[in-house]
């Protein structure tokens, strides 16, 4: 018999009906996931009904879920763990029709043969979300329930208020969980037990001793079939709004009163609404020779596959401090790193040639990859005669705890989250307006795009937003591997 891990998953059994069943996020990402927390015992009990366009039966679609864990999968697909999830598996087209779904819901909630508790997740294009919202209200399917939304949560402030009115006459705030996977991401959470949990850094988390932050998602992955998609979102909708903002809120928040979701999400509230607004001239937006030339994008686009932006936080912890943002597809490196900067001592008591100041400021720098690393960067003396000072570093890795084994997937943790009813990584509809609100400048007025050589690191007047101080990436030094070998 599955063992149940209790107190760290939900407290009862869990029906989901999983719309956009059959599409990309589902097979490389849900249904894995699903079957990772099924298998491993953090829900007690789970039915699965896919519903989607395409026309299919229960069988096929559990041959499509097998063939998505042998291909996407990263554990061990063990036979006696299938069988059992595949007998958890329904599926239901979507022109079958609302009250077809709701029998095939109350079949599992009778096979589960306790109390139960629904979770609808639209994976589904931003077009289609609020007719499968209308599909759940006339099957039925409001109550016991739990929503988990895909982003873009709207493409401006009027769209993201008209959005948020119309799922609010069907489901209340609190059932709503609006997915950023960023924050999903252990080391994204990591940030919290950093800042909050030492008494030697929390003492210097403000603008007397920070003196820039950044916030680097460089991509070397194009478009693949998104194009339709990106040509309409571009990199601020798709990336800044919905993930490098709320990485920001997490870095730059008060203390919550408790480490619960509803003071987490005030404290990241309250960052947004201090934000100023994006300005036009504090932005730099590219795109990459030969975007236009991509299936599905107009010959004379002006869609950015590249931003860069400087925006400032105005309270009393982080006035004056510039916050930048980069990212981008097709540049030189895959990475996601928060890199601090801290003041430099007011005054050098060195001899000329020694080497302070000569690496730029130390720096602290979180890497929010999956493997979860942290770089703290210093001036020491080099070894021998005279005063000569090299940068050095202090880092961690996850791998040097032995729990990277332990560490959930970002869509596992917040599918259990959403299960729990718990909101800490998730977007409130308060924090996804102010947002939009403060982009409204930049969105009114964007900067024409410049043109990227693929490969790059974006158009060369990144380098004049950010002065002068200097992009943290590329790193000098590569991360040290456990072997020892360089630093970053």
């Amino acid at each position: 018999m599955k063992k149940v891990r209790r107190g760290v998953g939900p407290g009862y059994p869990q029906v989901v009906v999983l719309v956009g069943a059959t599409g990309d996020l589902s097979r490389r990402k849900l249904l894995p996931g699903l079957f990772h927390l099924s298998s491993a015992g953090f829900i007690p009990g789970c039915r699965i009904i896919g519903v989607s366009l395409d026309d299919m039966t229960p069988d096929a679609f559990r041959e499509l879920a097998r063939g998505s864990l042998d291909q996407f999968s990263t554990r061990r697909v063990n036979e006696a763990d299938w069988a059992a999830f595949a007998e958890s598996l329904d599926y239901v087209p979507l022109s079958a029709g609302a009250e077809v779904l709701r029998a095939a819901v109350e079949r599992a909630e009778a096979s589960l043969g306790e109390e139960s508790r629904r979770v609808h997740y639209l994976s589904v294009p931003p077009n289609a979300a609020l007719s499968a919202v209308q599909l759940l209200a006339q099957g039925g399917l409001v109550s016991r329930c739990r929503i988990i939304m895909e982003k873009p949560f709207g493409w401006d402030l009027d769209s993201a208020v008209s959005l948020n009115a119309k799922l609010h006459e069907v489901f209340s705030e609190d059932q709503i969980f609006r997915i950023d996977h960023f924050l999903g991401k252990e080391p994204a959470q990591n940030i919290l037990a950093f800042r909050f949990a030492n008494g030697l850094f929390e003492p210097i988390w403000n603008r007397n001793f920070i003196d820039h932050v950044q916030i680097d998602v460089p991509e070397t992955l194009g478009l693949g079939k998104r194009s339709g998609f990106y040509e309409a979102t571009g990199a601020y909708r798709d990336m800044v709004v919905t993930h490098l903002f709320q990485i920001l809120a997490f870095m730059a928040m008060e203390p919550p009163t408790a480490l619960e979701p509803a003071p987490i999400s005030e404290e990241k509230n309250k960052v947004f609404r201090s934000m100023t607004a994006i300005q036009p001239h504090d932005v730099v937006r590219g795109q990459y020779t030969g975007y236009r030339s991509e299936p599905g994008v107009d010959p004379e686009s002006d869609t950015e596959t590249f931003i860069a932006l400087k925006c400032g936080i105005d309270n009393w912890r982080w006035a004056g401090v510039p916050f930048f943002l980069r990212t981008g597809k097709r540049l030189a490196e895959g990475q996601r790193i928060i890199s601090i900067a801290f003041r430099e001592p007011p005054k050098s008591m060195f001899p000329t040639g020694s080497g302070v100041g000569a690496q730029g400021p130390d720096h602290l720098t979180f890497d929010l990859a999956d493997a979860s690393k942290m770089s703290l960067s210093f001036y020491g003396k080099r070894p021998g005669p005279g005063m000569r000072l090299d940068k050095l570093s202090l880092q961690f890795a996850m791998n040097d705890t032995g729990l990277i084994g332990d560490v959930l997937e970002a869509y596992e943790r917040l599918i259990l989250d959403a299960m729990r009813g718990d909101h800490t990584l998730f977007t409130t509809a308060e924090g996804i307006e102010r947002l939009w609100e403060v982009s409204v400048p930049l969105l009114e007025a964007p900067p024409p795009v410049r043109l990227y050589a693929p490969g790059s690191w974006g158009p060369k007047s990144v380098h004049q937003l950010v002065a002068p101080h200097a992009w943290r990436l590329p790193f000098e030094r590569a991360w040290r591997d456990r072997n020892g070998e360089a630093a970053g």
